[in-house]
């Protein structure tokens, strides 16, 4: 036995967590001077939280540090419990290097701990959807070693397509330059965007009107499902649903039986995203390049 723990970074209802035994530990975010953690929605008003940010308000986020991690791990390293943290993309937060510093600390101070990390490479519900694979295979028996291999292995073929309202937010949290939102804004360019070999975030193309950038998740997402049956796939939004529906009817219409969860993009994540982002994240046939 061992357990599966994640952050919350992953964007999945607390509630699904709690039902599959998935602990997980929060990112922290700021907002009007004021700092909140975000659990998934279990306490945490988003609500309220959204319309913060149609008022104008600028939020910041505070990676877990290395002591909250060691705080986290210790009760199964304590109990003898083998423990596989699927980590929030390294390439957008430092978070991951304090887990591995967490991990050698205590791995130090109890030599005989099993804790097992596992770089998703991804945010969101890309981070989400390795996650439920995690949960599966972990119930069909896969040992924690070669869950830890297939998820190191196959994480670049998890695809995450996203497009914004407004690059401002994404300039603000420091992932695209203050030419690139200005120009953007002024020309009402809606940038379509994934996550690259090292879980960076990047632009992939610009197109001048939101119906063209939902389109475009569109048919990047259907033309590389390694599954064209019956495909799992997440679509988050912060608060479009109206967009992210749009989105939904137009996978379906090219895979009528897709398995589509729509989800909410947590503080975290749209502290840099804004509000109006919507993301596509499925399993795909090729790697990430």
């Amino acid at each position: 036995m061992y357990q599966l723990l994640t952050d919350s970074a992953v964007d999945l209802p607390y509630q699904l967590l709690a039902d599959n035994d998935v602990k997980f530990i929060s990112m922290h975010v700021t907002i009007d001077g004021k700092e909140s953690i975000d659990d998934l929605e279990h306490n945490f008003n988003l609500p309220k939280f959204y319309q913060q940010i149609a008022n104008g308000v600028m939020p910041s986020t505070t990676q877990i540090n290395i002591g909250q991690f060691i705080e986290f791990f210790k009760p199964f390293v304590k109990a003898n419990v083998p423990i596989l943290y699927l980590g929030f993309s390294s390439g957008l937060s430092g978070t991951f290097n304090n887990a591995q510093q967490a991990k050698r600390m205590l791995v130090h101070a109890y030599p005989e701990a099993k804790i097992v990390l596992v770089d998703s490479l991804a945010a969101c519900c890309g981070q989400g959807l390795m996650l439920l694979d995690a949960i599966d295979k972990k119930k069909a028996g896969m040992k924690i070693d070669q869950l830890a291999d297939w998820l190191t292995e196959n994480r670049l073929y998890y695809h995450q397509w996203f497009t914004v309202n407004d690059l401002n937010y994404l300039y603000h949290g420091g992932r695209v330059s203050r030419t690139s939102a200005t120009v953007g804004s002024l020309l009402q360019i809606k940038p379509v965007m994934d996550v690259d070999t090292f879980g960076h975030l990047r632009p992939v193309k610009k197109v001048r009107t939101r119906r063209r950038s939902l389109e475009a998740l569109t048919s990047n997402t259907v033309r590389d499902l390694k599954n064209t049956v019956n495909p799992r796939i997440l679509i988050a939004t912060s608060d479009d649903n109206k967009a992210a529906r749009t989105v939904q009817t137009q996978i379906l219409r090219h895979v009528p039986n897709a398995q589509i969860s729509l989800e909410h993009i947590g503080p975290t994540i749209a502290s840099h995203t804004g509000l109006g982002c919507v993301a596509v994240f499925s399993f795909g046939k090729t790697k990430r390049k």
